[in-house]
C-alpha cells in the first residue's frame, strides 16, 4: 500500500474538524490556496513523467474543477471484490502533516494535501480514471456522502477534482505560470493557456 496515507481508515473526523476550525492556517489567501493544493498533485506527477497537462474550469456557481491526464488516484480491489481508493480526501497526507517542514506551495504557504481542500469546501466530487476502471465519490465538508461508485471508463486516465470552496474564503483572483511546476501545462477552460 502507498505510504502517503493510512489505508486502514477512510475518514478522520477529528482531522477534518481541525482544518475547518483554522481556515486561516490551512487556506491562507482563501480559495487560491485550495486550487494550488489540487494543482500540486498533477504537477508532481508531471515532474515524475516528464510532462503533463491539467485543465482548470471556473464554473458559474463558484465551483472550480481541475482535470489532469495522469495515472489516476490509486484504486485497488479488496478481498471482497470491492474497489477501494487511497483515502486522499478525508484523511491526512502523512508526507505533509507529519513533516516538521512540509514543502511550500507557490503562494509561500505549506502544502498539506487534499484533505484541506475537501474540509474547506461545501462539496467536492473526486473522479479518477485508471487502466482497469473509473470511479467517483462525493464529499461534503470533507466527509464522504456517497460510496465509491464505478462509472464508465471513458477517455484517458487521470483525475478530476470538482469543488465548491467555502463561501467565507476569498475567491481565486488570478492564476499564473508561477502557480505550478515547469513540467505541467495548465489550461483554463475553454482552452485558454495561463500566462
Amino acid at each position: 500500500m502507498n505510504s502517503s496515507h493510512d489505508w486502514s481508515r477512510t475518514v478522520d473526523v477529528e482531522h477534518l474538524e481541525s482544518i475547518r476550525r483554522r481556515p486561516d492556517v490551512f487556506a491562507p489567501g482563501g480559495a487560491r490556496h485550495l486550487l494550488l493544493e489540487v494543482l500540486a498533485y498533477p504537477s508532481e506527477e508531471a515532474e515524475d513523467l516528464g510532462s503533463g497537462r491539467a485543465f482548470v474550469t471556473f464554473h458559474p456557481d463558484g465551483s472550480v474543477s481541475v482535470t489532469d491526464e495522469g495515472r489516476g488516484t490509486v484504486t485497488q480491489v479488496d478481498e471482497e471484490g470491492r474497489a477501494v481508493r487511497k483515502p486522499v480526501m478525508a484523511t491526512r497526507d502523512l508526507r505533509f502533516f507529519d513533516s516538521p517542514a512540509p514543502p511550500l506551495l507557490p503562494d509561500g504557504h505549506p502544502r498539506r494535501g487534499m484533505s484541506v481542500v475537501a474540509a474547506l469546501s461545501v462539496w467536492l466530487e473526486h473522479t479518477n480514471r485508471r487502466d482497469g476502471g473509473a470511479w467517483t465519490q462525493r464529499y461534503e465538508r470533507g466527509a464522504p456522502v456517497t460510496g465509491l461508485a464505478s462509472i464508465p471508463a471513458v477517455g484517458p486516465t487521470g483525475t478530476t477534482v470538482h469543488f465548491l470552496p467555502d463561501p467565507a474564503l476569498l475567491p481565486v483572483c488570478e492564476l499564473g505560470k508561477a502557480d505550478f511546476g515547469p513540467h505541467l501545462t495548465v489550461l483554463v477552460e475553454p482552452s485558454t493557456p495561463v500566462d
